[in-house]
């Protein structure tokens, strides 16, 4: 029998933002345990939260670059339950009336896994949302040998909860969709998303059901993911795992799981609680939210999206969908290379600049584009001197090579260096003369038809102008010359 996968993912992203949600406490990764901590989100008696504006804008920004629904008017709801890691015994959440709803998030090849591009099962799909809201985040457990420490450092912490509709349907799409999120979050400037700080973490919903059954199977939630090929892993372990139960005629119930990465496996952490299980109600001591200003700022912080840039880049400059997309997929690469783009002739030519030689020597030198030693336009130059025949190709490797490790401009590294490219045709055609006149049995071999005789002589040529002769032209003078 066969088997389909129903997935859905709730995705929580910690807003980017110099304080918290409801107190001034400052947001921020690494400082040492429980310094940025205040009676509110210790959640102390008498203490009343006080709204951070900027996350409230962040999250309709967020709900407009997804596509979402905006709500008039939402409000904040108390989420009740009893865990070490929240101070009050409660979250504030929301419940029934969020700031975003519905939206989408749109899957691009080069956002799957590398080896699941060339067979994707459904190309540009979108992924639909069921809503975004806004909530605190909670303190951080600190697990040791006979003991567990909290740290509440990140309890407060703004954080988005965006939840997707069961419409995944595969490890690799999960993938594809946390990979266009993020890079839309960052794009957005809301989150750096930066899962090993925390900043995104994923809850997945994975239910497994035969074929030819309409309805549904149990949903079984994998818990507190924190790492996007984590996440693939987890699901296809799970997915194998539902499949082998039922074939054994087992009865799968809802549930809780975590994931080991080390085991490669989940394992039952509790029964699923349901959503009265939390007992909400609004929170007193909130006061709705209507969005009509918040919206207005939000509207103008819409960034070009990925996928309005990859588009304009393959219009505009002339390149690849690949190109445009590894360009894209990078907000500093793609001002990068639009920098270095906007003077060059052939753009395709500085992409090709860009996506080999620099990102090889920076990631071998271990820098990122924004400690890159050549400036965008100093790229432009080189690109520019190449194209316009004063230095050779191979060249252009050894100046690039020079201004990498100098940070000099290509110019000045031509003429410090003195390998400006001869393309002067009366100095090549003298030249080419010499040759011919030294070497009578090659030239008479390519006479008789032997073509690779042509490159012995352009060899020549290049070695007696002490490699400065323009190559493509000194090919063409002495093929000219030879068939006179």
């Amino acid at each position: 029998m066969k088997y389909i996968a129903t997935i859905g993912l709730e995705v929580h992203v910690q807003l980017k933002t110099r304080s918290k949600m409801f107190c001034a406490c400052s947001v921020e990764f690494g400082a040492a345990p429980n310094t940025h901590t205040c009676p509110v989100c210790l959640g102390l008696p008498g203490a009343l939260p006080v709204m951070n504006h900027e996350a409230l804008r962040m999250t309709v920004l967020t709900g407009l670059m997804l596509d979402c629904e905006i709500a008039p008017i939402s409000k904040f709801d108390r989420k009740n339950y009893f865990y070490p890691d929240m101070p009050k015994n409660y979250q504030i959440s929301q419940y029934d009336m969020p700031l975003c709803a519905n939206g989408r998030v749109p899957l691009h090849d080069l956002a799957y896994p590398k080896d699941a591009q060339k067979n994707i099962a459904t190309p540009d799909k979108e992924v639909h949302l069921v809503r975004i809201h806004l909530e605190e985040d909670v303190a951080k457990s600190f697990h040791f040998e006979t003991s567990t420490g909290i740290d509440f450092n990140r309890a407060g912490t703004p954080l988005m909860e965006i939840v997707t509709q069961p419409e995944i349907n595969s490890p690799e799409e999960a993938f594809a969709f946390l990979t266009s999120l993020k890079q839309i979050l960052i794009y957005g400037g809301v989150s750096d998303a930066d899962m090993e700080k925390g900043q995104l973490r994923c809850d997945c919903n994975v239910s497994v059901r035969p074929e030819k059954q309409a309805e549904l199977g149990a949903k079984i939630e994998i818990k507190n993911m924190n790492s996007i090929s984590g996440v693939r892993r987890a699901l296809a372990f799970e997915i194998q795992r539902q499949t082998e139960a039922l074939e054994r005629g087992e009865k799968l119930q809802q549930e809780t799981r975590g994931w080991d990465d080390a085991a490669g496996e989940t394992f039952v952490m509790r029964t699923k609680e349901s959503a009265h299980d939390y007992r909400y109600f609004p929170d007193p001591d909130l006061v709705p939210v209507k969005s009509e200003v918040l919206l207005a700022d939000a509207r103008a912080r819409v960034p070009e999206l990925p996928k309005a840039k990859r588009a304009r880049f393959i219009e505009q400059y002339q390149i690849t969908p690949y190109d445009a997309g590894v360009l894209a997929d990078d907000v500093d690469l793609a001002r990068y290379f639009e920098t270095a783009a906007k003077g060059a002739k052939k753009p395709k030519n500085v992409a090709n600049w860009i996506l080999n030689d620099l990102q090889s020597a920076l990631s071998t030198s271990g820098k990122t584009i924004n400690d890159c030693p050549i400036p965008p336009e100093a790229l432009d130059e080189l690109v520019n001197l190449i194209e316009s025949g004063k230095i050779s190709g191979k060249q252009g490797k050894e100046v690039f090579a020079e201004m990498f490790s100098s940070g000099k401009g290509a110019a000045a590294i031509v003429k410090e260096k003195g390998i400006e490219q001869l393309s002067d045709t009366s100095a090549i055609e003298k030249f080419c003369d010499e040759v011919i006149a030294a070497n009578p049995k090659p030239v008479a071999d390519f006479k008789a038809g032997n073509a690779a005789s042509l490159n012995f002589l352009k060899g020549q040529v290049m070695k007696l102008s002490k490699g400065k002769a323009n190559p493509q032209l000194a090919g063409e003078i002495l093929e000219r010359k030879l068939r006179s």
